[in-house]
């Protein structure tokens, strides 16, 4: 990627990125078309390929982008800094609320590249994924201690049904083109305290 794209003001370079989000969100890789996301970022076709080499290394540093402000936002909301799993939870809903509303439709982006067919990319965003969920699942399970949650409970288990969950309401919602975040914060709140109420050991 040329090094001129991070010498653009940063509201330049957003525009572009979320240009970028919203037509690889609305089709296939095949089928997004690149002279789309020029036009919606104001710029031309041939400029937006003077800061990104191809359609493919645009795709993937998008991906990497969302991996980046992911994290970023998640260390801002201390996710990741010791504490009670659904008090961190909350923290990392409203630092994914605070992505979305910055990125709007990087959510959708993100679950259209997870099932994305198209093998010039798969093979790189499944195995960048795949790092990541690990990272994430070991930083989160590591901190647990046991005896907070209901006896016998495998945390692990626990933790991809929550997981997946959570993944399976964002997919309806953007399937759906019903992304409201004041909406599904509301909803992640009662998912939340539902995981609690069945999850957590009670006091005698």
């Amino acid at each position: 990627m040329n090094e001129k794209f991070y010498n653009l003001p940063e509201e330049k370079q957003q525009k572009i990125i979320n240009a970028g989000y919203r037509v690889f969100s609305q089709n296939s890789y095949k089928k997004s078309p690149v002279s789309e996301i020029a036009a919606e970022a104001g710029i031309s076709k041939s400029l937006l390929f003077h800061y990104f080499q191809n359609k493919k290394e645009l795709y993937l540093f998008l991906w990497d982008t969302c991996a980046k402000v992911t994290l970023e936002y998640l260390e801002k909301y201390g996710c990741y800094e010791p504490g009670e799993l659904f008090e961190m939870m909350h923290r990392g809903l409203k630092a994914k609320m605070e992505i979305m509303r910055r990125y709007p439709d990087l959510g959708a982006f993100v679950i259209r590249a997870f099932y994305e067919k198209d093998p010039e990319i798969s093979l790189a965003i499944q195995e960048s994924y795949r790092k990541l969920l690990a990272y994430k699942a070991q930083a989160t399970l590591t901190q647990l201690d046991p005896s907070d949650f209901v006896e016998g409970l495998d945390l692990t288990m626990m933790y991809q049904e929550m997981y997946r969950s959570s993944e399976g309401y964002l997919w309806e919602k953007v399937q759906k083109g019903d992304v409201d975040c004041d909406e599904m914060e509301q909803d992640f709140m009662k998912m939340i305290d539902f995981w609690k109420s069945i999850y957590l050991r009670k006091e005698k």
